[in-house]
């Protein structure tokens, strides 16, 4: 095979990658053609003859039509079966017009019979369509073929000449092609434009829903009738699930609660609302409400708040607050204390009468109280260096128990040991041994002073590598009203407490990746610590 006629195959056989809508273009331009060449034929059938077209040759008018009707239907089928490209096609449909329609032209007298203007349609429309690429070169065509059947009718057929209007004609396409260049360049730079904000606007969408659903606040979209447009994955964790698919859920439905905040809302704006329990999960959710437009019944957008966070960074901030306020205090009170202590202590050594004595002993306890209050201020920045090591829970706990039965001059028999779990914790030994001295003092304290007054039970959870340590006593227990604030500093319902020691306790179990809380239980009292089981993790160097 000849090189010439291979580089051809391979020309026609290209796949397109011209966009759809370039070829809906052409197909609506070879539309176009059909219905003019129907029309010429349609024309001739019903009537006979065509007036002034096809005036000078009514046969080669009629013929013609006839081939450019079935070039037509060919190029239909050409352009469904997008073969050959685009690019050629369109080429061409464009050199078939211009010849077939100055055929046309001659058939039917020439210039002055006016089908020549159908050359400005097909200039036009070829231009817009190929994006301005080939425009001149489809003008200088068009020209050239007027040109020349005008050389043939002066010097064939011996007619009068007439190529000022030729050369208008010509003049005419050039300008049709200029302004479909620049008409197919505006389109085209709009076009880019238009897909390059498109690209934006989906690339914002889609930052836009990955910022909502990881907001930590819920968000629920509801339109003017209560039914739920949009929302996070955050509002399933605070209020819980759907009793059905979110597309056919409305607001009463899945909170009674807060459909009826937004209908209050919607009445007095200005409304403030406490917050509210979720059924489901439990949990205090603060609400916000936002409207999308201005109008009464528009949708509003609705925003869910963890209060137990709201709470957790309020006190963040008081406890900073106090960090600073008792970091530069504490010193300054812990010298004077000590001297005061002292010399309470050396005038005790002397002899001094009752009311002398009583008062002496009143300084030294309430100089006692407020060593320790001092202590457990400065024992509040000890959560930040917690040194984890891997503890073997049999030994530590069997030896806590000794060491504390000595110091508090408690019988031995009133703590038992309970062990479910022979492994090993990772945990600070210090910070460990402070939590449980802490949380026996209170049960021993609050107990009845009885044999096994005071148990701890070494068990492990159901969930994996979790290990829990139980502190229970006999006594009456904490009331449910004081609850919620057994952890917070400075709440104590012992007179001479300091109301710290179950926050510290807290806080250094939070420092060493563990958990303190009370568990509601009848009778007595119980805390339970869960903690890492197993090995520590020996860090990377």
């Amino acid at each position: 095979m000849p090189g010439w006629l291979a580089t051809l195959k391979v020309f026609l056989s290209r796949p397109s990658v011209t966009p759809e809508h370039y070829w809906k273009s052409l197909h609506y331009f070879n539309l176009y053609r059909l219905i003019l060449s129907g029309l010429f034929i349609v024309v001739y059938l019903l009537t006979g003859s065509l007036s002034t077209f096809g005036a000078e040759n009514t046969r080669l008018f009629v013929v013609t039509s006839l081939v450019y009707g079935l070039f037509s239907l060919l190029m239909a089928v050409s352009i469904s079966l997008r073969w050959p490209r685009f690019n050629l096609q369109l080429s061409l449909q464009t050199f078939v017009d211009v010849l077939l329609i100055v055929l046309l032209m001659h058939a039917s007298g020439g210039i002055k019979s006016g089908i020549s203007l159908l050359l400005v349609v097909s200039l036009a429309s070829s231009s817009l369509i190929s994006q301005g690429r080939q425009a001149m070169f489809y003008a200088a065509m068009a020209a050239i073929a007027v040109l020349l059947e005008q050389s043939y009718t002066y010097l064939v057929m011996h007619e009068r000449d007439d190529y000022f209007h030729a050369a208008m004609l010509g003049m005419g396409f050039f300008a049709t092609a200029g302004l479909g260049h620049f008409l197919a360049k505006r389109v085209s730079e709009s076009e880019r434009l238009v897909a390059q904000k498109s690209v934006d606007l989906e690339n914002l969408a889609q930052v836009n829903e990955l910022v909502i659903q990881h907001m930590q606040d819920g968000v629920l979209v509801v339109d003017g009738s209560g039914r739920v447009r949009s929302h996070n994955q955050r509002c399933e964790q605070l209020i819980g699930p759907p009793p059905r698919i979110w597309s056919d859920l409305r607001l009463n439905d899945y909170s009674p609660e807060l459909a009826d905040r937004v209908t209050r809302w919607r009445k007095n704006p200005d409304e403030v609302f406490n917050s509210m329990r979720s059924r489901v999960t439990g949990k205090h959710i603060n609400t916000r409400f936002s409207p999308i437009s201005q109008r009464g019944e528009a949708a509003v957008v609705i925003f869910l708040q963890d209060y137990s966070q709201v709470q957790a960074q309020s006190q963040q901030i008081k406890l900073a607050a106090l960090g600073r306020l008792t970091a530069n205090i504490a010193h300054e009170i812990r010298n004077p204390l000590s001297a005061i202590g002292h010399a309470t202590q050396l005038l005790q050594e002397d002899e001094h009468d009752k009311t002398e004595t009583r008062l002496l002993q009143i300084i030294r306890d309430n100089t006692l109280r407020l060593d320790r209050l001092v202590q457990d201020v400065l024992q509040l920045n000890r959560r930040d260096r917690a040194q984890r090591e891997t503890i073997d829970t049999e030994s530590f706990l069997g030896g806590f128990v000794e060491q504390f039965c000595l110091a508090e001059k408690i019988p031995a028999g009133s703590i038992v040991l309970e062990l479910d779990y022979h492994g090993a914790i990772c945990f600070d030994r210090g910070h460990l041994h402070q939590i449980l001295w802490n949380l026996c003092a209170n049960g021993w304290r609050h107990g009845q002073h009885h044999d096994a007054s005071l148990r701890i039970c070494l068990s492990q959870a159901h969930l994996d590598n979790v290990v829990q340590i139980d502190v229970i006593d006999d006594g009456p227990g904490v009331e449910k009203a004081l609850v919620s604030q057994l952890f917070e500093p400075f709440f104590t319902t012992f007179s001479s407490g300091t109301g710290l020691g179950l926050y510290i306790a807290r806080e250094v179990c939070e420092a060493n990746g563990a958990n303190l809380d009370y568990i509601e239980v009848a009778p007595g009292g119980q805390f339970r610590i869960c903690c890492k089981g197993g090995m520590c993790e020996t860090p990377k160097e």
